[in-house]
This record gives C-alpha cells, structure tokens and sequence, in this order.
C-alpha cells in the first residue's frame, strides 16, 4: 500500500487517499477534466501551468506513457489527482506508466479519492485552490487562499525561434506564436504543405512581418489573458496585415487586440466531449477544450467581428471570426489529440484564408 496523503481544498474540505507519482507538497488552482482518453496529453499541456488537475475518468494509465504523444516535452502540473491509476498498462507503445512519468518530472499524485464528490464540489462552488500533503498540519490555509497563476505564459513559451519544415511539397510559409504551444497545432499545419517557424511570446511585429510570411498561427497557453498587455499590443499591430489563426488562448488575445474583453468562467471547460454550434448553419461539433476564460463576445466592436461558435452547454463564445481584418479564431481545440478531430478543417479553412490573401496581393 503507498503512502497516505490528503487533497485539502481552500473551502476546507479534506480527501485522504494514497500517494504516487513524486513526494512533497504542492499548491495549485484546482480544475477537472473529463476526457476518456488522453490524459498523457493532458499531462504534457502547457495550459496547464500552475494547476493541479483532477481526472473525472476512473481509471487512468491503462495504456501507460507514450512519450510520442506528448504535446511537450515536459510537464507544467502542480499536481495530478485520480481515482485509481493502472500499475500494468498494456500497449505495444508503451515506456512505462503515469507513476514514473510524474516522479521523473518531480510532480506529486493524489490517487484513491472521491473525483466524483471533487467534481460535484468545484462545478457547485467554482473553481478553487488546493493542496497536496502527507501532513494535515503544514497547510497554511492563508497562503492556500490567495494562491494565484501569474506570469504564466512568460514561464511556458520556449526561447528563440524553431523552424519545422513543410511535409512534401512547401506551399505556404506560417509564423506560430508560443504562448505554450501543443505540437499537435505544428503537425497539422506541417502534413498540409506549411513550413512553420514558431518565435516565442514576446516577438514583436516588425519581426513576424520581416518574414514575409503567408500566414500567422496564435497558440493555446495558461492563464488569466488580460495580464497579456504586450501580445495584445503586437497583434493590434498585426490585424489587417496577413491572415491571422487563433487558438484558445490565442483566440482570446485577438479578440482582446480587436477590442474585446474575457471573464473568468465558474469551472472552465477542459476535456474531449464539449459540444459546441456553428452559428452560420447550426452544425454541431464534438470538441475538445482546455480554458477557463471566455471571450466576451459582445464586447467586441461590431464592425471589428463576430461570434462563429458557441458552447452548446453554456452559450458562451467558442469562436470569432474578423472578415474585415483576414482573422478568426476558436476557444477549441481542432487539433486535439487523442481526439476528436470533428474541426482540424479549421486548418484547411485558414490554408483558403492565405491562398485567397496571395491572390489578392498578385
């Protein structure tokens, strides 16, 4: 039997269970995710900077670690909370199990708890902060309340600039902004003929522009998005000047750049199944999501863009779009993996946007 340990949350509640992954104490804002499958991906997310993240499946690890389906190569977690973990995955791919994975990268597990009355808890109350710890006494519920995620995208996008060649033929040339980018997002463009070269967070507009580019991908990333003022700041310069693509928190950042505003949402949405509409035709997508900010769409001016999707379960904003400025974005993931990949034309979408954008120019 591993050692006992506890999740003790900021509203004071407490769940004992057992220990894996690594030893010691760890901090961080509370959130779930309901995928099925996954988890090794959600492991590697850098969205998740600064979070302990609680599983809702029941059983996690089934088919070990795969270190080639990371979306990094390290993990950003506080913490990794299940109710139980497989001790013998089976899969021909595999190189040992969530348990090693987290004692390499120095993250501390909580297994054997409740996720069902967690979950039941944080969609009731919100999210909120919590702690992981073999003694009861060393929690310092002062310092558990006011924990908060900052400089978290800062503390994610990898320095200097990486170039990733097209797959066959090069038809277009795009920029890839980190701010805590998967490599999921690099994949697609690179198997639809896109030589990609990603430049870190804080890159400024006269340096994307003096690479003659097609075309300009916005990452997913951590965090609250208005402490982003220099992103923001950059892509203002950049709105009307080459076809622009965001994703999750790049799609808050453009709308932020267009003039809009995002709030904080009550739990967030993070896991493979959210269903999300298409306004322009009603069609219905099952997405995968990771966010727990919403761009609020009213907020952007009207002749700047419009909302494309919206969340089917809460109606907020999943999706803009900026005919005007050769723009649009969506709060999803269309290139999730392990699934579902009910969007990834949204890549084919933004390969019309650049081509229409080169006949223009001719």
């Amino acid at each position: 039997m591993n050692k006992k340990g506890y999740l003790v949350l900021e509203d004071g509640g407490v769940f004992e269970g057992e220990r894996f992954g690594a030893d010691g104490e760890t901090l961080g804002e509370l959130v779930f995710a309901t995928g099925m499958v996954g988890y090794i991906e959600t492991m590697t997310d850098p969205s998740y900077y600064g979070q302990i993240v609680l599983q809702t499946f029941p059983l996690i690890g089934n088919y070990g670690f795969i270190p080639e389906d990371r979306e990094s190569g390290r993990t950003v977690l506080r913490g990794y909370v299940v109710r139980e973990w497989c001790r013998e995955p089976s899969n021909f791919r595999a190189q040992g199990d969530v348990d090693a994975y987290l004692r390499a990268q120095g993250v501390p597990g909580l297994s054997g708890v409740d996720t069902r009355e967690i979950t039941k808890r944080i969609r009731e109350q919100g999210v909120m902060n919590a702690y992981i710890t073999d003694d009861l006494s060393k929690v310092n519920f002062e310092a558990l309340r006011s924990y908060r995620v900052v400089d978290a995208v800062a503390a994610v996008s990898e320095a200097g600039t990486r170039i990733f060649p097209a797959e066959g033929e090069e038809r277009y040339r795009v920029a890839l902004l980190d701010y805590g980018t998967k490599g999921h997002i690099v994949k697609n463009l690179q198997k639809r003929g896109c030589a990609v070269t990603v430049l870190p967070y804080d890159a400024t507009a006269a340096e994307i522009l003096s690479l003659g580019l097609d075309g300009l991908m916005l990452s997913n990333g951590p965090g609250d998005p208005a402490e982003n003022t220099g992103c923001v700041a950059v892509l203002r310069e950049l709105l009307g000047k080459l076809p622009i693509f965001g994703i999750c928190l790049g799609h808050q950042l453009l709308a932020m750049a267009a003039g809009g505003r995002t709030e904080k949402l009550k739990y967030g949405h993070r896991g493979g199944n959210q269903p999300v509409r298409r306004l322009g035709d009603g069609r219905l997508f099952i997405t995968s999501q990771n966010h727990g900010y919403a761009v609020v769409p009213e907020s952007v001016p009207e002749e700047a863009g419009r909302m494309s999707f919206e969340n089917v379960s809460d109606g907020t904003c999943e999706g803009m779009e900026y005919p005007g400025l050769t723009a649009f974005s969506v709060q999803f993931h269309p290139e999730a993996c392990a699934g579902p990949h009910d969007a990834e034309f949204l890549f084919d979408e933004f390969l019309a946007m650049m081509e229409a954008q080169r006949h223009a120019q001719r």
